[in-house]
C-alpha cells in the first residue's frame, strides 16, 4: 500500500523549508521520509529526527505530537506547562481563531520558554497574524510552528535522565511515524 506523505523525499522537505538546514546536521537526501527519519534516530545526531518530524507533519499534526510527547512526560512539566498544553489541545481540537489566539497570547506572555511554552506559541504561530488584532496583520512564517514544536520537544527531552533519553527518543519519533501515515 502506498502511503501519501506530505513530503516523499527528505529532499522535497528541505526544499520546502531551507531553515530545516540550520536546524539540523543532516542534510538533504532522496531517501523516503520516513525511511530518512528513521535512519536519523539511529545516528549519531538523533536528535535530527526529533527536528525532521517537527517538519515533516503538517501545522496541527505537528502541534499535536508535541504536545503528546510532552503529555508522555508530566512529572517533568510545570503546571503553567500542562496549562499551556491545554491550551494547544484545544486549538488542535477546535482550529479557530480564538483558540488559536488564545494559545498565542499565553505563551507571548510567558517569562520563559519552556516546553509547554513552546507548544503554545507552535500553536499560535500556526497563522493568522503572530500580533494582536488592533495592529497591522503579520503572517508567522511557514516554518514557525516547527521551529516551536522541535523546541518543545527537544526541550522536554533534555529533562529525561540521560540512560531514559535515547529510549525517549525513539518513542518520541514512532509517535511521528506513526502520524504521519495516518495524515
Amino acid at each position: 500500500m502506498t502511503q501519501r506523505l506530505r513530503f516523499s523525499t527528505a529532499r522535497d522537505l528541505f526544499q520546502a523549508f531551507p531553515t530545516a538546514l540550520d536546524d539540523m546536521a543532516a542534510r538533504p537526501s532522496d531517501r523516503g521520509s520516513l525511511e530518512f527519519v528513521r535512519d536519523l534516530a539511529g545516528s549519531a545526531t538523533p536528535e535530527d529526527a526529533i527536528t525532521f518530524s517537527a517538519y515533516l507533519l503538517g501545522r496541527r499534526e505537528a502541534v499535536w505530537w508535541g504536545h503528546q510527547c510532552l503529555n508522555t512526560l508530566p512529572d517533568r512539566l510545570a503546571p503553567d506547562d500542562l496549562r499551556l498544553l491545554a491550551l494547544a489541545e484545544d486549538w488542535v481540537r477546535r482550529p479557530e481563531e480564538a483558540t488559536r489566539i488564545a494559545a498565542l497570547d499565553a505563551g507571548m506572555a510567558s517569562r520563559t520558554r519552556t516546553p509547554g511554552v513552546w507548544i503554545a506559541l507552535a500553536s499560535g504561530w500556526s497563522g493568522g497574524s503572530m500580533i494582536g488584532p488592533d495592529s497591522m496583520p503579520v503572517t508567522p512564517p511557514p516554518y514557525l510552528t516547527a521551529k516551536a514544536v522541535n523546541a518543545g520537544v527537544l526541550s522536554v527531552l533534555a529533562r529525561v535522565d540521560r540512560k531514559d533519553r535515547a529510549a525517549t527518543l525513539r518513542i518520541f519519533v514512532d509517535m511521528a511515524i506513526r502520524l504521519a501515515m495516518r495524515t
